[in-house]
């Protein structure tokens, strides 16, 4: 099980990178996340929908309701400029860190 601290702390980057493929809603987000980490990764709407309100409050993404083809409403996300280049620096510093521990686990 990966730690709470750890999945919080990449939280952004793993919305930010789904939502680079294309606009999306939470839940499909929740299950993208579920299935890109082969069930290692649970999240809840309330572990989500803080980060979507801070990612939209910092300009990095915008939000449209829009009626889904069964009728119900959904608010979809989509990445804006600022959130690309905000995705870009987190790689950086990911990548940054992956080196570190590869170079101290070998």
């Amino acid at each position: 099980m990966i730690s709470k601290e750890l999945i919080a702390a990449s939280s952004e980057s793993i919305v930010l990178s789904i939502l680079r493929k294309g606009e999306n809603y939470g839940y499909d987000i929740i299950r993208m996340v579920r299935e890109s980490s082969r069930e290692q990764i649970q999240w809840t709407d309330g572990m989500l929908y803080p980060v979507l309100h801070r990612l939209e409050k910092r300009g990095c993404i915008r939000s449209t309701w829009r009626e889904a083809e069964n009728g119900r409403r959904r608010k979809y996300y989509r990445l804006e400029s600022k959130g690309l280049r905000t995705l870009e620096e987190q790689k950086e510093q990911w990548h940054a860190v992956q080196s570190t521990l590869k170079a101290l686990w070998a």
